[in-house]
């Protein structure tokens, strides 16, 4: 059994803070740069460019990428050898957010009752997913969320006769619907299968995988090269003001499902794709 103090797990996740709010993925940064070289919209064109230099701007200056700041959203790799002392796990986190969005000057952007909405004010509290996994780790990574792209979400509990094109026509569809909203080029997590709230946690993970990165099962890394061309055919473009780049990528993630049920969700992340990880 090995034992991880809790109070690092905080200085870890205020750490994650930081650098997901400030610093860009090289995967998104490398991505928008291609998209910058073939994109024929000169406004789009205008847009990827700034998108570019503002990722720049907010490395070099330590200045967060975008002023919504987001829910802070967690997956935990959670590893049954691992025992945690001096506090709890999920406080932990919930610290270390505190923490992270109070130092780093980070919008707070959470509201303590769904309807009253009086802000908490530490962004607290974070989502947490918990796997438990083989092994004596424990990897965090942290995804934050911000509202635009979030309210573009969508689960469709389809029929399975709908088959393949309906889920297609559901994802592309709702990308339609979303339009500029979620601050385009987007990535598009799609999860298929599992359950109603399943399905939309697997959309959510999508969003993880690098840019560029595909599925390990053929038909499902073909489904989503065919989706990502649909897509950028609808010509929302970068922020939505027309052009060919409306999304780096399309993430499709699967899971079992009943007989009777074809769960679709569409979970859609805007430009910035911000997410960090550590081990410990």
């Amino acid at each position: 059994m090995r034992e991880i103090q809790a109070g690092k797990i905080t200085e870890k996740v205020a750490q994650l803070c930081f650098d997901a709010n400030y610093q860009l993925g090289e995967d998104v940064g490398q991505a928008l740069k291609n998209a910058l070289s073939t994109e024929e919209s000169p406004a789009g064109k205008a847009i990827l460019s700034q998108l570019v230099e503002n990722a720049e701007i907010a490395a070099e200056g330590v200045f967060p990428i975008c002023q919504d700041t987001g829910f802070s959203v967690f997956f935990l790799e959670l590893g049954q050898d691992v025992h945690i002392v001096g506090g709890g796990l999920n406080e932990a986190i919930t610290e270390g957010v505190r923490k992270g969005y109070g130092e780093g000057y980070l919008r707070k952007s959470i509201v303590e009752d769904p309807l009253r909405r009086v802000n908490t004010k530490d962004n607290t509290p974070p989502i947490i997913w918990t796997d438990i996994v083989p092994g004596d780790a424990l990897k965090i990574t942290l995804a934050p969320k911000g509202g635009g792209s979030e309210n573009m979400s969508e689960v469709a509990m389809l029929k399975p006769a709908d088959g393949e094109d309906g889920v297609k026509n559901f994802v592309v569809d709702k990308v339609s619907r979303s339009g500029g909203n979620p601050c385009p080029p987007i990535v598009v997590g799609v999860g298929i299968g599992g359950t109603f709230e399943k399905v939309a946690n697997l959309a959510k993970k999508a969003l993880l995988r690098p840019i560029g990165s595909r599925n390990p099962d053929p038909y499902y890394a073909d489904m989503e090269e065919v989706l990502l061309e649909r897509v950028n055919n609808l010509g929302i473009g970068p922020q939505g003001l027309g052009g060919r780049t409306t999304a780096l990528d399309v993430h499709v993630e699967v899971f079992p499902c009943h007989i009777a049920s074809l769960p679709a969700a569409v979970n859609i992340q805007c430009h910035a794709d911000r997410h960090k990880s550590v081990v410990l």
